[in-house]
């Protein structure tokens, strides 16, 4: 986890998203009663919140019981957005830590396009083909897939025991992230060289029609699974709402179907340079857990 907060903290250096939700372990030891009582004065208002109803009800009677229930909260004066939009990275950044434990970690960022944008669903395709179709918020998680080129190329081989992948579908640019766990008697640098070839790979050569279709294929099984429950179709169309709007989940299959070889490489070639990451290592040091 250390690694993961170290390599996000460089990746994003101006954007908000450099810090983590809850704020720094200082914020936390800092932060006064009345510090908190503000902020929750200023943004939990009804203006500043989206109200989702999922299930078997009549839409009538519901918009009235939401009335009864949240039409007496007053609204907040809550203020602009600070907009401070990520420069594009310039140059390949690296991360070393060293720590206590026995295992030694690899995590990779990309910078990685934001919910709304045209690239973001090609990209959602092409992390299927490295490291495995998952959930797109913060909280999602699934297995492996043992079919993606990444596991093959990393733990099949026997390079890393582990490996995981993740691009939320968030407001603004964010990151895609590939995470290894070293397996013992290797390191991180073995491991990086076997991912890159991967990822050369997929830049110069085009994926084959086949493994665009598999990939398809497991894309909307993923978030077929991810939003088979009425609770799940509510927290989609929320969580929709605040990143792109109800459409981006309403339309999320169709856009899915369409993707082709070429908006795969084109996407590859444009997000997965070497420039536009930033490289973590973990090197163990013995002694305990990290």
């Amino acid at each position: 986890f250390r690694l993961v907060e170290e390599v996000c903290a460089a990746a994003l250096r101006v954007h908000p998203y450099h810090h983590e939700t809850i704020g720094d372990v200082c914020d936390l030891e800092t932060i006064s009663r009345e510090q908190l009582w503000h902020h929750y004065e200023t943004h939990y208002g009804p203006n500043n919140a989206i109200a989702v109803a999922a299930g078997d009800f009549e839409t009538s009677r519901m918009l009235e019981r939401i009335e009864e229930l949240f039409g007496l909260l007053p609204a907040r004066s809550v203020p602009p957005q600070v907009l401070r939009p990520e420069p594009p990275q310039r140059g390949e950044r690296r991360v070393n830590l060293e720590g206590p434990g026995n295992t030694a970690y690899l995590q990779v960022a990309y910078h990685a396009p934001a919910a709304g944008d045209p690239d973001f669903i090609p990209m959602t395709v092409l992390t299927t083909i490295l490291t495995g179709a998952v959930g797109m918020n913060l909280f999602s998680s699934s297995p492996p897939n043992r079919s993606s080129r990444l596991y093959r190329a990393l733990v099949e081989s026997g390079l890393a025991v582990s490996l995981s992948g993740s691009m939320p579908a968030m407001l603004d640019p964010y990151l895609y992230q590939v995470s290894a766990t070293v397996r013992a008697g290797n390191n991180p640098s073995q491991v990086e060289e076997a991912m890159d070839r991967e990822i050369d790979r997929v830049l110069e050569q085009p994926i084959s029609e086949a493994e665009l279709e598999t990939a398809i294929k497991q894309t909307k099984a993923q978030f077929a699974y991810s939003s088979e429950s009425v609770t799940n179709q509510g927290f989609w169309l929320g969580y929709s709402a605040i990143v792109a709007d109800t459409g981006w989940f309403e339309s999320f299959l169709e856009r899915v179907e369409a993707v082709t070889v070429q908006d795969v490489q084109r996407v590859a070639q444009a997000h997965l340079r070497r420039s536009n990451r930033t490289v973590g290592h973990y090197l163990a040091q013995g002694g305990g857990n990290r």
